[in-house]
């Protein structure tokens, strides 16, 4: 007995007291475990044999959003706890979810009101030195003014202090635009968002109540999040402001809405370092907002948010959103904000800015789920570790810390393998992805490989993504300009010679890339290939948190010698 309730063995779960939770990978409830707490807790470390997991304020609230609420997670917890969930845990749990939504912000035209949910949280607000200047007056025990510009910087400062603050002051409806989709596309196909799709986009939408019309939709690269923006445009019918990563995935998205929607080509504007079109539906890149002259200079193109009245804003791949459009996000908090992406993971810890400017999460569907209703590619994941030459090893063992990644990262013994797996997949059409020039460089001409990064000009991109794209190409060596909304549906195989250090959403990004459905066994494959023994092995852990949260296994084949080939039987099954 565990404090009057009965120990329960047969259960993957520990709670702990300090809000993190212990998972059995052997045990045979921890997959139901697994997608359980992917839905309100964040995967913080995935060992073989034990995962640790955490409860947190924000995933918490973004759990309610989609509808969960304290009872049912504590009752999730419990079901699968092989002891008494903690006492405070639960308190915990119940206070996390009960402030989602303590805070309501509405219009009274021409003032917002903040309406707090009874007098002690009232006062704790009216006492916060940081929300002085925002909170203009005191209308009612209960109520706040304020004034319509603060709108965003308002809830910025509400969720620092832990009070997600529930947004229902609406949206100026913005230019309107004759938008439909097709039923038969541009090139003559049958066309229908699927349903997962139209769920999502409706979800958003809320049937253009205040409720809707701000947030983020979570979905697998691969999975249509270019269609799920397209359904919330047709929803709205208003002009549109699109923000993409690239010049690459804004010409994807403006040849997706030629395809499938009855716009013109005269209505679709691109904003970018080469054209300063600005039409009703506008697609932009963060790289070009963010430009500026100087670091003391203003953003030269900031203006391009109040050049028409947006009635929607996209964010794609909403989680590298870079810092200068937050700030400017702030005071666009009456235009609709739809943010796609498929990991709310950000590397700078920014995931409350973009709950509170950009909106709740609105649609999840864990990546396994997915596949299992063949909408994405089933993905094979390997991590092959390979030691060092002794030369290499005497230079990693005297080099400064900051530099042990990097000799590590281009261990010249990554060649051998990258040959050996291309003869295995001589029929897929395989991606190379590497983070050092001189690295990828070299494998580019070893192989005799086109190589495609950063100085690359857009034209031989297009080029090479073209040839790729009808087969003409097996093969492409990519810098990390292929981690970001790049459209190739045919890639099957991804092989990772290195990576950014630990980035779990680098690490998701790259099999994103071969995740689109496949003819036939619809199979991908992804390999990450490491350095044994060092700081990029320990590092390529953490890279697969995320992958591990979603339900992915990684096969781990460890090699003895740098000259050491791969066994016949670490070979997929088409190979042998």
């Amino acid at each position: 007995m565990t404090n009057g309730h009965a120990f329960q063995p047969q259960n993957p779960l520990i709670v702990q007291g300090d809000h993190t939770v212990l998972v059995e990978v052997d045990n045979p409830r921890y997959a139901e475990a697994r997608d359980a707490l992917a839905r309100f807790a964040e995967l913080v470390k995935s060992p073989e044999h034990v995962h640790t997991y955490r409860l947190t304020p924000l995933s918490i609230w973004n759990a309610c959003a989609v509808g969960e609420n304290a009872e049912s997670i504590v009752a999730a917890l419990c079901g699968l706890s092989k002891y008494t969930v903690p006492s405070h845990v639960r308190a915990s749990v119940r206070d996390f979810a009960g402030r989602y939504g303590a805070l309501q912000l509405r219009r009274e035209a021409p003032q917002l009101v903040l309406r707090a949910r009874d007098l002690p949280l009232a006062e704790e607000l009216a006492h916060q030195p940081t929300l002085t200047s925002l909170l203009r007056e005191r209308r009612a025990p209960i109520e706040f003014v304020v004034a319509p510009p603060d709108r965003g910087r308002l809830k910025q400062a509400l969720i620092k202090l832990g009070f997600p603050t529930e947004d229902l002051a609406g949206y100026q409806p913005g230019e309107s635009l004759d938008l439909a989709l097709r039923s038969v596309t541009s090139t003559g196909r049958a066309f229908a968002p699927r349903d997962y799709q139209r769920e999502a986009a409706d979800l958003f939408h809320a049937g253009g109540a205040e409720r809707g019309g701000s947030g983020v939709v979570v979905l697998p690269c691969g999975a249509g999040k270019t269609i799920v923006g397209t359904v919330c445009m047709a929803l709205l019918r208003s002009s549109t402001l699109i923000l993409t990563t690239g010049i690459t995935a804004a010409r994807q998205w403006k040849a997706e809405l030629l395809d499938k929607t009855n716009l013109s080509e005269d209505l679709i504007g691109e904003y970018s370092g080469d054209s300063k079109e600005v039409r009703p539906v506008t697609i932009s890149t963060y790289q070009i907002l963010t430009h500026r002259k100087n670091k003391s200079s203003d953003f030269t193109h900031f203006a391009l948010f109040d050049q028409r009245n947006w009635g929607l804003i996209i964010y794609d791949e909403v989680h590298l959103l870079p810092a200068p459009v937050f700030q400017v996000t702030a005071s666009l908090q009456a235009r609709r904000r739809l943010g796609l992406t498929a990991t709310l993971v950000r590397e700078d810890g920014l995931e409350d800015e973009v709950f509170a400017l950009i909106g709740p999460k609105k649609y999840d569907v864990p990546w396994k789920e997915m596949e299992k209703q063949g909408w994405i590619a089933q993905a094979a994941c390997t991590e092959i570790r390979l030691p060092m030459s002794e030369a290499r090893r005497m230079a990693y063992a005297v080099a400064e810390p900051r530099h042990k990644f990097r000799i590590a990262s281009e261990n010249p013994a990554k060649l051998r393998l990258v040959r050996q797996l291309l003869v295995w997949h001589a029929a897929d059409p395989v991606l190379i992805i590497g983070m050092y020039v001189e690295q990828i460089e070299g494998f580019a001409r070893e192989l005799g490989l086109p190589l495609l990064m950063g100085s690359t000009s857009q034209r031989q991109r297009d080029e090479v993504y073209a040839r790729f794209r009808r087969n003409e190409l097996k093969a492409m060596v990519v810098s990390k300009i292929a981690n970001f909304s790049v459209d190739l549906p045919e890639a099957a195989v991804a092989i990772q010679v290195s990576g950014m250090f630990g980035s779990r959403q680098e690490e998701a990004q790259r099999l994103g890339r071969i995740l689109r459905p496949k003819a036939g066994e619809n199979q991908a494959h992804f390999y990450s290939i490491v350095s044994r023994d060092t700081v990029e092995q320990d590092y390529a852990l953490n890279r697969q948190l995320f992958l591990c949260e979603q339900g992915y296994e990684y096969r781990i084949w460890t090699l003895d010698r740098p000259e050491e080939l791969l066994p016949e039987e670490a070979a997929p099954a088409a190979a042998r």
